[in-house]
């Protein structure tokens, strides 16, 4: 059994690869925790970026100050998408609800009625409604999830940056262990691989989310649409999912500009999107995430199609990292290293 073992971790490729199906299986196990890994990951990546980039600025602000006030910030914004953003896109909702049921009682729509009720019967819209119902307390209870989520991963990301110094060197001891060190060195191998991948990835994608949400805030001043702010805020968010995203944001937009322009404001609200999206697609994708990654636009849709439909609505926003990040694996394509000052505890 030693012999085997021994000759097990010698072979690199091989040991890697089955520490990284492991990681997959466990990836897989733990799927009900999606939500949390991934939002805590990403919480603290950004977090620990943040500090770095402004112990490069201000190199003897302590650390634990820059991290305390980055989350309260972020807890802010969090408590003003809730309380702000959301009651608005549910009056909106409310609103574009109400005026669809007055144009059908109209009666210019009373013989269109009619004639529809020939063909479908009570039951059936009895089922229907049943079905409204549903996705409806679904909807709510996703809601409720992921708020749970969102709460558990910044308590988790901020007991991680707020001692980063020990996690780090804690987290080297793994790495001496006296019969699974190479489990833990091929581990760190994936690790920092995913890290800069996902780095490289979310830097190029949060100055195109940054240069959408502007283009789109200035359209909408012009518009005299409400709430410029929160849906300036909504934008960004959706604009961190590539190429889609620009695209998504189109349908609480249209919510809102039904409610204040009618049909005519979700004409022009499309216009301003696919402009939006043509700069996306021809402009920022080549400077951003081209120079970086080098994914075709033929390529970055089918990998957020499929990526969709393995991992959800997440598999929008990691989808793109995760075959960066394969390619990098396997050899195809590596990704330059983008390296910060470490960060030093004061």
């Amino acid at each position: 059994m030693t012999d085997f073992l021994n000759k097990f971790t010698k072979k690199q490729e091989l040991r890697r690869l089955v520490v990284l199906l492991v990681i997959v299986l466990v990836l897989y196990e733990a799927r009900s925790l999606m939500n949390t890994i991934l939002l805590t990951f990403i919480f603290t990546y950004l977090i620990v970026h943040w500090v770095r980039l402004v112990q490069r600025w201000i190199p003897r602000v302590p650390v634990t100050l820059v991290v305390l006030l980055s989350y309260l910030l972020l807890i802010l914004g969090l408590f003003y998408v809730v309380t702000d953003y959301v009651p608005m896109l549910v009056n909106q909702l409310v609103k574009m609800t109400n005026s669809l049921i007055t144009f059908y009682q109209s009666a210019d729509m009373h013989w269109l009625m009619k004639y529809l009720n020939r063909f479908v019967s009570s039951s059936t819209l009895a089922t229907q409604a049943r079905h409204g119902v549903t996705l409806a307390v679904t909807t709510l209870t996703n809601f409720g999830t992921l708020l749970v989520a969102v709460a558990m991963s910044v308590i988790l990301s901020f007991f991680y940056t707020i001692e980063l110094r020990q996690m780090n060197e804690f987290s080297k001891t793994f790495l001496s262990s006296q019969h699974l060190s190479w489990f833990f060195k091929d581990l760190d191998f994936f690790g920092k691989k995913f890290i800069n991948t996902f780095g490289v990835v979310l830097e190029a994608q949060f100055f195109i989310a940054l240069t959408n949400t502007a283009l789109t805030m200035i359209a909408l001043f012009f518009m005299k649409m409400p709430q410029i702010f929160a849906l300036g805020l909504m934008v960004f968010i959706m604009s961190l999912v590539p190429v889609a995203g620009v695209i998504i944001s189109l349908v609480p937009l249209s919510m809102v500009g039904y409610s204040v322009g009618g049909i005519r404001y979700i004409v022009y609200l499309i216009i301003v999107i696919l402009v939006i999206h043509m700069i996306e697609s021809y402009v920022l994708n080549p400077k951003f995430m081209s120079s970086r990654t080098e994914l075709p636009i033929f390529y970055t849709f089918v990998v957020l199609l499929v990526s969709e439909h393995l991992f959800g609505v997440w598999g929008l926003i990691v989808g793109v990292p995760i075959f960066t990040f394969l390619l990098d694996i396997v050899g195809v394509k590596q990704i330059r290293v983008h390296k910060l000052p470490t960060t030093r505890d004061k």
